[in-house]
C-alpha cells in the first residue's frame, strides 16, 4: 500500500479525475433524449482515447481501450431506439391522403369524440397514422373499415365494449383496426401518475412518426403524445392544432411526392 501511495503522482491524480469526469458525462448522456447523434459520440470518443493514450493517462487509456473493443455491442445497446426507428423509416408507405374537407370533418369528429369522454372518464387510446406503417407494432387487433365518428368512438371504448381497453388505428381518414395492444414504454423518467394507456401511447411513438390521443379513465384528462413526448391536460385548441399540424404535414409529404413523380 505505502508503494503505491509512494509511486501516486500528480499525471495519475489527474488521470483519475478525468475518468471520474468521463464516467459522469457519460451517464448524463445515456439519461438525455439522444439529440446529440452516433457521429458526435464518435468523434468525442476517439478524441478522448487518444489524448489518453499520448498523454500517458493509464486508467483512461483502459477504460476507453475496453470499451472500443466493445463498441459495436455497446452502441447498438445505447442507439436501440434510434436504429429501431431508422429501420422502420425505410418501410414508410405513401398513399393518397384523404381530401382537406375529409381532414378537417375528422378531426372535428376525433375533438368531439375526446371531449365527449373526457368528462365521463371513458378510457380511450386513439393512434392516427402518419408515414410510417404500423401493422407490425400491433400484437392484436380486430379490423375495422368504418368512417370516423364520434359515436363509433364512444361506442367502442365503452366499458362494457369487448375491444375497449385497445388502442383504435385511424389511417387515411377511417377507422382501420380496434382493440389492439401497443408496445409498452421503457422509458424510466415516465411519471409514476402515468398508466398503461399512456405508457402504451408513449411506446408507440418512441417507435413510428404516430400521433396518439390518450383519455385518462382516472383523471378525465386528455393528452396528445408524438415523437416520445406527452402533452398532457390538453384543451380543445391545442388539440385542433396537432391534428391539423400532423395531417397537414402529411398532405404536404405526399404533395411533394407528387409534384417530384
Amino acid at each position: 500500500m505505502s508503494e503505491l501511495i509512494d509511486s501516486f503522482t500528480l499525471l495519475d491524480l489527474f488521470d483519475i479525475l478525468i475518468l471520474a469526469v468521463l464516467i459522469y458525462h457519460f451517464a448524463l448522456f445515456l439519461k438525455k433524449e439522444i439529440a446529440v447523434r452516433l457521429l458526435l459520440f464518435l468523434l468525442v470518443f476517439f478524441a478522448a482515447y487518444y489524448f489518453s493514450r499520448f498523454s500517458g493517462f493509464r486508467s483512461t487509456t483502459w477504460l476507453l481501450h475496453t470499451i472500443f473493443s466493445s463498441a459495436l455491442i455497446i452502441l447498438a445497446i445505447i442507439f436501440q431506439g434510434d436504429i429501431r426507428r431508422s429501420f422502420l423509416a425505410f418501410g414508410r408507405r405513401d398513399h393518397e391522403g384523404p381530401a382537406r374537407d375529409e381532414v378537417s370533418e375528422t378531426n372535428e369528429e376525433l375533438v368531439r369524440a375526446v371531449c365527449e369522454m373526457a368528462p365521463k372518464r371513458i378510457g380511450a387510446l386513439i393512434v392516427i397514422t402518419r408515414q410510417m406503417p404500423l401493422d407490425h407494432l400491433f400484437e392484436v387487433g380486430t379490423e375495422i373499415d368504418a368512417k370516423v365518428t364520434s359515436e363509433l368512438l364512444n361506442s367502442i371504448f365503452l366499458p362494457y365494449s369487448p375491444i375497449h381497453d385497445g388502442a383504435v388505428i385511424i389511417n387515411g381518414g377511417k377507422i382501420t383496426r380496434a382493440g389492439c395492444l401497443l408496445p409498452l414504454s421503457q422509458n424510466p423518467d415516465i411519471a409514476k401518475s402515468f398508466g398503461t394507456r399512456h405508457r402504451a401511447a408513449l411506446g408507440l411513438s418512441e417507435l413510428s412518426d404516430a400521433l396518439v390521443m390518450v383519455v385518462s379513465e382516472e383523471t378525465g384528462k386528455i393528452s396528445m403524445v408524438h415523437e416520445g413526448k406527452i402533452n398532457y391536460d390538453v384543451d380543445q385548441l391545442e388539440i385542433r392544432r396537432m391534428l391539423k399540424k400532423t395531417l397537414d404535414v402529411k398532405r404536404l409529404h405526399k404533395s411533394t411526392i407528387t409534384a417530384d413523380n
